[in-house]
Formats: structure tokens, sequence, C-alpha cells
């Protein structure tokens, strides 16, 4: 790609356009914003470094490239996190200074900055990014601070402090030193004090002079001045002011550093006023015939619980089906529609599962998605997502389904990284890398990629499995936990091009990671080494990115109010419950738990796998004599299932009431209809209840049931007839 680089004058700056080159893009421009006033060293601002500002100048020189520049009109009128279009704000100096560059030169397609870990700066980076159509590459965030600088100083990036502003950095001794001479003593102040080693808290500023982006010329800094600004004896603040500097050539070929710095021109963007900052909308796509709507056969399916439930949307006919584009307008509608009758709309989202029909069309389902689900819409974070594709025109519905789970509070925490980093893939778009609700962490679903690059890794699935791992720590270390410790559930997706030694050694991949990744150190973590989570392998027909693997994990992040202890096994407990009418028909046997997994934090969750394969729907109808035909041996099954999970339920204290979500994959070549079996669970259900009275009436299904190739708690057997996946949480 062709980039832009943010300049500040810092040593992140451009060790972020080095790390560019190195990932294969190429810097064309540089873009700059300065104070109004140029005798000003810094400004007031959140987002800008401003200290040393008169010899950014230079870098036009050094580095050959036009310099765009433009003076700051704007101060910091929204302080929130999240950021939004607000007239005034000098994040609107950015949005003019990189709309002008890419104007002027219509082939960049991507921004370099150097945030490390400032969401405030890097959300704001993004959001004007995503006003102008470019990607956000910020590949020092989240790298570790002390190899960071060590990587800065030994990659040849001579900076020196132009500003210090903490405690054990004395402006008399420290301002003006070369990083080289001061990382010692900035680990010592690490130590002592948990100060930033790369300044991120505002410790210290820097102004690089020569690096090797400079082929040019390198800056020598001839006079300058101390300034202080805060004479307090705990962290005195002091400020270098360049007096005079000049650049010294490094080309040996005059000629060769004329030609070149004839694309070093500084260009002064100074051509809009902040107060008339306006964007061209997209008109919406999103209208729909209301009689097509009517004439479609559109299901719904939708849990009691009513702090947080989930909504399923298909298509039955799918003969009607005109394309992918018109089903998931219908699906998106039916949910809208749905969502707005209770009060609730798309910021109320927490997670949305997103199957289609055919990944080719996978560009064509994120165009119709974002026309409903946006960043201006989700107010508190969009939504986590998966994206899979599913043998749904094999089993007669549409080419879209959805799910979606939602929250009736606004308590919920969204990471959403757009920017192109080493930390983790963004995801560029409206759907976020997790969301957090309720101390359950709800993580979007996870490829193979490299994240610098976001190409899928070389070596296959069992590479594509481990790098996915990798990614899912990467996150939830973002939200102070670990998928070796805190994991709930891991649903496994293997696209069907993945062969069955390949899922052999996936799984047993699977554990070695688990096990070798260590744990965190937290204060708080009671739940370390506790939790033993749940396995379910799915295989798909495709995935995106073709890819071999894509990796779901649910986590539990304990809150540090509650005072609960957690437990956990695979086993039945042996806690009294009251007695169930059905209890006569299913005396206890080993293999009701062999096809049971459960994980279990008392009194708050409760996760359940059950997996019905050949041999248990057999054991299930051996006490019948007669010989019964697949429909009759699904009823038997059907009814074994409810009962199994209601057990569970009962045993740890849950009731239906409690359910999140209960997802049933079943075979598509099965000789079972999709509608059939829809019908038979829900007689089920109505039957339990009847004798039990603990499930309620419901208008539509609490159940959704997802058509996948084959599925088991096992990557060696994913032959099961139905699996039901249920999550419950205690409100």
């Amino acid at each position: 790609m062709k980039v832009v680089g943010l300049v500040s004058g810092g040593k992140d700056s451009c060790f972020a356009m080095m790390k560019c080159l190195e990932y294969g893009h190429e810097v064309v421009a540089l873009a700059n914003l300065l104070p109004v006033n140029d005798s000003v060293d810094e400004l007031d601002s959140y987002m800008y470094q401003t200290v040393g500002h008169q010899i950014v100048v230079s870098y036009a020189n050094c580095m050959g490239l036009p310099l765009f520049r433009r003076k700051i009109q704007g101060s910091t009128r929204r302080h929130d996190l999240s950021y939004n279009k607000t007239l005034g704000d000098e994040v609107e100096d950015m949005f003019i200074l990189l709309k002008e560059v890419k104007k002027q030169i219509p082939s960049i397609t991507a921004v370099s900055s150097g945030a490390i870990a400032s969401d405030y700066q890097r959300l704001r980076v993004e959001n004007v990014c995503s006003r102008l159509g470019l990607i956000s590459l910020a590949y020092l965030w989240k790298l570790d601070q002390s190899l960071l600088l060590q990587q800065m100083i030994e990659s040849g990036i001579v900076a020196i402090t132009v500003k210090v502003a903490a405690i054990g950095l004395d402006p008399s001794k420290h301002l003006g030193k070369e990083m080289s001479q001061l990382w010692p003593h900035l680990l010592k102040l690490n130590e002592l004090y948990g100060s930033n080693i790369c300044g991120e808290g505002g410790e210290y500023e820097t102004l690089t002079l020569s690096c090797p982006l400079f082929k040019y010329a390198r800056i020598v800094l001839d006079e300058f001045q101390h300034v202080l600004h805060d004479l307090n004896s705990i962290a005195p603040v002091g400020i270098l002011h360049p007096l005079a500097f000049h650049c010294e050539d490094k080309s040996q070929s005059a000629s060769v550093t004329d030609i070149n710095r004839i694309n070093g021109s500084v260009i002064e963007v100074q051509t809009e006023s902040l107060e008339i900052v306006e964007e061209k909308s997209q008109p919406s796509d999103v209208a729909l015939d209301l009689t097509e709507l009517e004439n479609r056969k559109i299901h719904i399916s939708k849990t009691r619980k009513e702090n947080t439930f989930s909504i399923s949307c298909w298509l039955q006919d799918s003969t009607k089906s005109s394309d992918l584009k018109e089903d998931l307008k219908i699906v998106l509608l039916k949910i809208e529609s749905q969502l707005n009758e209770v009060g609730f709309s798309w910021e109320n989202v927490v997670y949305i599962h997103l199957y289609i029909s055919d990944m080719n069309m996978f560009a064509i389902a994120n165009e119709t998605y974002v026309k409903f689900i946006t960043q201006e819409k989700c107010r508190f974070g969009v939504p986590s997502r998966s994206t899979i594709e599913l043998p749904l025109t094999q089993v007669g519905l549409g080419n879209a389904y959805v799910e979606v789970l939602v929250a009736n509070d606004n308590s919920k925490k969204v990471l959403h990284v757009q920017s192109i980093s080493s930390w983790a893939p963004s995801c560029i778009g409206p759907y976020s890398q997790a969301t957090l609700h309720k101390e359950i962490l709800h993580m979007a679903g996870q490829l193979g990629l490299d994240p610098p690059t976001m190409s899928l890794c070389d070596g296959g699935p069992v590479s594509e499995l481990e790098q996915a791992l990798i990614n899912s720590e990467a996150i939830a270390k973002a939200f102070n936990c670990s998928i070796s410790t805190s994991a709930i559930l891991f649903v496994i997706y293997c696209s069907k091009s993945t062969s069955s030694l390949d899922r052999i050694s996936m799984q047993e991949k699977h554990n070695e990671i688990l096990n070798q990744i260590k744990p965190l150190n937290l204060k708080h973590n009671r739940l370390s080494g506790v939790l033993n989570p749940l396995f379910l392998y799915v295989l798909v027909p495709d995935l995106p990115k073709s890819a071999f693997v894509e990796v779901k994990p649910v986590l539990f992040v304990e809150d540090d109010t509650e005072t609960e202890e957690a437990v956990n096994d695979h086993a039945m407990s042996d806690l009294k419950h009251e007695v169930n009418p059905f209890d006569s028909c299913y005396q206890p046997e080993k293999w009701h738990d062999d096809c049971l997994q459960k994980c279990v934090v008392h009194g708050r969750i409760c996760a359940v796998i059950l997996s019905i394969t050949t041999e248990i729907a057999d054991k299930i109808s051996s006490n019948d004599n007669l010989i019964i035909n697949a429909e009759e041996k699904m009823e038997k099954v059907a009814q074994f299932c409810v009962y199994r999970l209601d057990k569970v339920l009962s045993q740890n204290h849950f009731s239906w009431d409690d359910v999140m979500s209960l997802r049933i994959h079943y075979s598509a070549s099965s000789d079972i209809s999709h509608e059939t079996l829809s019908v038979i669970i829900r007689s089920k259900f109505d039957e339990f209840s009847e004798k039990t009275k603990k499930v309620k009436t419901f208008e539509e299904p609490i159940f959704n049931i997802v058509p996948v190739i084959g599925a088991g708690s096992s990557a060696t057997s994913m032959d099961d007839i139905i699996t039901c996946e249920l999550f419950a949480r205690k409100s």
C-alpha cells in the first residue's frame, strides 16, 4: 500500500514508518500538525506532540518526500474515549489535512501513526481514516515498551528528549539526551515507579534527528535553550526549544540530493475552516418491498431470558430466494423490527453470528450488513461477529441466517481496533474483536491471520489454528484474562477442505498450546487453573478468506466486586434437585455423562455441550422393541436432549429462564428436514412443559437449529446426529 506517515517529530512516528517499509508498504508522503503560533512550543492538546515542531519542516528534505502541514485551529472539545465528528475539535484538523493529502495523491490508501498504548489517540486516527476510506496502520500498537525502545535504538534512530515531565527525570540533566544514553535510566524508572519506558504516559517527548528513513540528510541542532515550565520538586517539567539547526547531507552525489529534494516540498494546508467540515452521507439502501416480506416464510426464534437473550432469523422458502443480498436484507430487517418491538436497537446487540450460503459472496454480505449495523447506530460499540458458510440452501433455507445476542443494558465493553498492527488482526468495519458483558467475553471468530500482513499464515490447518489461538490470547490479555485459564467454551469451525488427519493434529495442537500459555499474574484472579473449557468442533463448507479453521472462544472475566468462588468439572454434580417426572424414563447410566460436557461457574454461568452420536441415539431408543423410522427415532432423541439439558440446569440451580442461547447443530445430510426437526424439538419442549411446568409456553422456539456438515465434541469424530450448545447466565 502507498502510505502517508503522520509525523510529530518523535521517535515513535518515525519507527512506525520504518515498520511500514518492513511489511512491504511504501511511504510516499508525510503529514504534520503544528501550532498556529510558530513561537509556541507546546499546545494543550490531547492528540498532538508539538514540541520541536520548528524542525519537522526539515523532514521533507531529509526523506525526499512531500510534507503536508496544517496549523491546528481546533481544541479538545470531545473528551470521552470514543469520537464522532465534532465541529471545532482538533481531530477535524487531522481530517482536513489528510483529506488534502488524499486529494493531491489519490493513490494513497493508508495512514501510519506511532500509537503504542493510547486508545484515545488510536480511536481518533481510526475515525478519520474510516471517514476518508483509508486504512490505519499502527505497527507499534501493544508492543512491549522495553523491547520496543531497544529496537528503535538498535535500528539507527537518533532521537533526543525535547520534553521531560515525570518523577526521576530532571530537565537540567536529561533534556537533549539521546535515547541510547537515557535507556538504562528509563528502565530503572519503570522498575521504581512504573513509568512508561517509551513515554506513553507523557513522561517525556523526543525529536528524531536521524534515522534510516532520512536518506538524504540528517538534522544538526546548532543552538537551543531549556525552558522550565514547572519547577516542582517531584516531577519538574522542562522543554528544549530549538533556536538554530541545519541539514547535513548524507548523499555522496549532490545532484541526486537536489533531484530528490524537488519531491521534498512543503505544502501548507489552510484551505478549510473547521466549521465547514462536511462529509457526504451515503444514501441508505435498505428499503424493501413490504409485499415481498409478507410473501416470504420468515422464521424467528427467541430465548425467554429478559436481560440477555438471543434472536435468530432464517428463511424457510429457498425456492423464492433471488440472491444473498435480498435474503440478508429481509433477515436483518426482521431482526431490526423485533428489536424495535421491545424498545431496543442495534446498539443493544452484543454478538452476531452471520451465516451465509456462499463465502464467495462475502463482500456482498458485508456491503448489506453495513447498511444496518454501523458505528453511528452503536453508541456503546459495534457488536463482535463471526461469519461462517453453512449448507443453507441444501436444507431448503434461504441464503442468509442471522443470530444476535441482545442485552437490555449498556454495560458492555467493546474492543474495536481497526488499525493494522502486530498485536492482533484488525477489524476494519462495524464489527469488533471482542465484547465483554456481565463477566462474559464474547470473542469474534479468529482466523489464523498474521496481524501485520492480514494474510493467512503458511503451514496449513495446524499452523492456522496456532495463530488463531495466539490472536485470541492477545485479545484476552486486553481484558486482563487468558484463554488458558478463563475459557468457558471453544467452538472450532473446520473447513471441509481439512482432512481427518489435520483435525486430529489440530485437536492435539490446541491442547498443547493451552498448556503452554503462561497464565497472567492477576491479583484478583481466583479462577486461575479452575475453569476446564468445553470444546465443540463444527465442520462447515467454507470460512472467510478460504481459511482452514476459525476459532470462537467464550471467556469468563471475573468481576472483582463479586465474592463467590467458582468451581467446575465435566462430571454430574450430586446436588439435590426437584423430582422430574421424566426421571422414570431414564435410569441413570454412565453414557448419560459420557455424551455431555459442562462448565459451571456456580451462581453465574452454566454452559453445556450435549453430543448425540448414532451410538447414543441407539441407546436412547434401545428400550423399544418395535422398529422405528427416522422421525420417531429423532423424537426420542429430542426428548432425551430436553430432559438431559434440564437436568444439568436444575442440578446447578439454573432454570430455562436463565438460558441466553440454545443452538442445535445437525447434519445437513440428515434424513430429517430442517422444518421437521424444528417441529419435533418444539413438540418435545411443549410436552416437557406440560408435565413439568418448567418451560413456559412460548410464541417462538427458544432454540435455533443450525445445519452443518458435521459436529461433535472431538475433532476425530464430527458425526453427531445433533449437538446441543446451551449457554445460561444468572441475572
